[in-house]
């Protein structure tokens, strides 16, 4: 398994405008908010509990960036959950409001995307490696954690491979 250096400096390497990383900061957050409401459904209520697709892809995912890193991990899998709490409100609503909200979502989250890239000058991560698709959020907590001072050892060995944010 790649370690968690591997992953950001592979991720990095597609990202190094500051304004397409400015763009990631709002477009990932909408996507994996989208996939959580759009998974929401179908759904059904155990034990107090929403059991759904989308439950299953966050504990999934929780586990991966566990994995990875416990401290990014954590900060992953509290993100995550609060996504999966929205996604489930949303998907006890009417029809029309769900799949609104989730397509409009999931479709404004790529267009940022894509403009970020646009400015970037490449094509997105999981074009060239499917794992850009669940790194990609990690990347974005990892960057606002670099942005805070935290983990400048992980800044430090990403930025040797990808380079600085210019």
């Amino acid at each position: 398994m790649k370690t968690l250096v591997d992953h950001l400096s592979q991720y990095a390497g597609y990202h190094r405008d500051r304004r397409n990383l400015l763009s990631h900061f709002l477009g990932i957050p909408l996507i994996v908010l989208a996939v959580a409401v759009l998974l929401s459904r179908p759904g059904v209520s155990a034990a107090g509990l929403w059991l759904s697709p989308a439950l299953l892809a966050v504990l999934a995912s929780a586990v991966f960036y566990l994995r990875l890193d416990r401290r990014f991990g954590l900060a992953m899998s509290v993100l995550l959950g609060l996504c999966l709490w929205a996604g489930q409100a949303l998907a006890r609503q009417r029809t029309g409001l769900w799949l609104g909200s989730g397509v409009g979502l999931f479709v404004l989250g790529w267009a940022i995307q894509f403009v970020g890239h646009y400015f970037e000058g490449r094509k997105p991560a999981f074009v060239d490696d499917l794992s850009g698709l669940i790194i990609g959020p990690l990347f974005v907590v990892a960057e606002v954690a670099f942005m805070l001072g935290w983990r400048r050892e992980v800044q430090h060995a990403v930025e040797a491979v990808a380079g600085p944010v210019a």
